[in-house]
């Protein structure tokens, strides 16, 4: 589930706390988290809904305006099953702490090391990936796939893999190297 900007800093001060979406089958389940860069979001509860039955308060509580502009923005997404989605801020993404850690503790860095060997099967990509990332902040997935000779979707797939070990992160276009990654690199 993807949010504007806007909805974000609302999810960040607890004022946002519904998403309403059109979807073939819910991406979220009740009881789940999702990631966001708000925060870790808890997903309480997941709902089928019609949207004449929408309300001002549905509206507030979704980081709109008015009930029209969300029921403007229902009307935009693509066709699917009206869902209802509440959840509640948990808390901080744990990656973001994670990125700043640059300090190794005894044996950390060959256990990354060791992590990324893993990642690479028969085809060494991380290495080169962090590399292009650190050379280049905003380096985008389909620079990088071209680069490496990987599909981008597939690329994409596998950044996310880095993220997960505080190695990069995700710009609003692109990818940039952490201060872990970073550190990371001088070591190898």
């Amino acid at each position: 589930m993807l949010f504007k900007n806007d909805v974000l800093a609302g999810i960040a001060k607890g004022d946002v706390m519904l998403a309403f979406r059109h979807w073939q089958k819910p991406t979220v389940r009740p009881g789940g988290t999702l990631r966001t860069p708000a925060g870790v979001l808890a997903i309480d509860a997941i709902d089928i809904v019609d949207a004449g039955g929408l309300s001002n308060e549905d509206a507030a509580c979704s980081g709109h305006s008015s009930l029209d502009a969300l029921l403007a923005d229902i009307k935009g997404q693509r066709a699917g099953t009206l869902y209802r989605i509440a959840f509640h801020l948990l808390g901080a993404d744990p990656r973001v702490a994670l990125r700043d850690i640059a300090d190794f503790n005894p044996g950390e860095h060959g256990e990354l090391r060791r992590r990324l060997t893993g990642f690479d099967g028969d085809v060494p990509w991380t290495g080169q990936t962090l590399r292009l990332i650190a050379a280049r902040e905003g380096i985008t997935a389909g620079e990088l796939a071209a680069s490496i000779g990987f599909e981008k979707a597939a690329l994409k797939q596998k950044i996310r893999k880095l993220k997960e070990l505080g190695l990069t992160e995700s710009l609003q276009s692109g990818y940039r190297i952490s201060p872990r990654g970073r550190a990371f690199l001088a070591e190898t």
